[in-house]
C-alpha cells in the first residue's frame, strides 16, 4: 500500500507523520502543490507489457489529464528483474541516476504507477516527505520542488510519465547530500512489511 512518511530535513530520527491513507496522503500534499490520487488499476495489463499496450490501456485517463493540464508528451517505462546478464548494471545506473537530490525548471514531474513501486522524496519547507508510491498511485510534483527518486535495488516498475515539454526529463542537480542521509526504498519497504507483520 502507499506511504508517506514525513521528516524534519534535519534528519530521520523524528517522524513527523506516517500515514497509508490516501486522504490523508492528498491533504498532506495538497499545501505544497504536489498531486496526490489513485487511479483505477487495469488488472489485464501485464507488468511487462508493451508500452503502446499500455498507453492504450489508460487512454481515458491519459486524456482527461492532458486536457486539465496541458501535457504535449505521455509515454511509458518499465524496469523489471530479467534473466539478462547485463540487467543488474542497467538496474544499478539507472537508480543512480536519480538518487541525488534535483530540481526540474521546466517541467512538473507526474507519474502514474501501473505496476510495481518507487519511492518519491520531496524537500519542502524544511520537511522530506517520502512517497512510497505503488500500482494506480499518480503523484505530480511542481516545478522547482527539491526532490529525488529511489527504484530500490531490485526495481520492479511500469509508469506513465507526463511532460509539458517535448524535451522530456531534464534535472538540475542541487549539490546536496540529503538523500544519503535518509532510509531508502529498500529500507523503507522492509520496515513497513516488519510493521505489517507485527
Amino acid at each position: 500500500m502507499t506511504l508517506l512518511t514525513t521528516w524534519p530535513e534535519s534528519g530521520p530520527e523524528t517522524v513527523l507523520r506516517r500515514t497509508a491513507e490516501p486522504a490523508e496522503i492528498a491533504a498532506a500534499l495538497a499545501p505544497i502543490g504536489v498531486r496526490y490520487e489513485q487511479w483505477p488499476v487495469r488488472p489485464d495489463v501485464a507488468p511487462d507489457a508493451e508500452p503502446a499496450a499500455v498507453l492504450a490501456a489508460y487512454r481515458a485517463e491519459i486524456a482527461t489529464l492532458t486536457a486539465e493540464e496541458g501535457f504535449v508528451t505521455v509515454d511509458a517505462v518499465s524496469l523489471h528483474p530479467g534473466d539478462d546478464p547485463a540487467w543488474p548494471g542497467k538496474a544499478k545506473a539507472a537508480r543512480e541516476k536519480f538518487l541525488a537530490e534535483h530540481t526540474h525548471e521546466d517541467d512538473d514531474e507526474v507519474r502514474f504507477f501501473v505496476a510495481g513501486s518507487g519511492v518519491f522524496y520531496l524537500h519542502v519547507g524544511g520537511e522530506v516527505h517520502a512517497v512510497l508510491c505503488e500500482e494506480g498511485d499518480l503523484l505530480g510534483v511542481p516545478r522547482g520542488t527539491a526532490h529525488w527518486f529511489d527504484m530500490g535495488t531490485r526495481p520492479s516498475f511500469t509508469a506513465l510519465r507526463f511532460f509539458h515539454e517535448e524535451d522530456g526529463w531534464i534535472g538540475t542537480f542541487t549539490g546536496d547530500d540529503i538523500a544519503l542521509r535518509f532510509p531508502d526504498f529498500d529500507t523503507l519497504t522492509a520496515g513497513r512489511a516488519e510493521r505489517g507483520a507485527a
